[in-house]
């Protein structure tokens, strides 16, 4: 899956995952500091984390790639 930044220049991990792959912000935080979320291959603690056009992040199988 993919996710367009459209005219912003990041998106927060939480808000991210709450968007794309888990089923709720609460889901999406407690995967984050329970260390089940990757950005490009490795574990993402920090559930503020920008992520910016290009990179790719993991949770349960589920992969979405950032795009401009």
């Amino acid at each position: 899956a993919t996710f367009s930044l459209g005219k912003h220049p990041h998106v927060e991990l939480c808000d991210l995952l709450s968007w794309k792959l888990a089923e709720s912000g609460a889901q999406a935080k407690i995967a984050i500091a329970d260390g089940l979320v990757k950005v490009d291959g490795a574990v993402e603690t920090r559930k503020r984390s920008k992520i910016v056009a290009g990179q790719t992040v993991s949770f349960e199988g589920q992969t979405v790639t950032v795009t401009a």
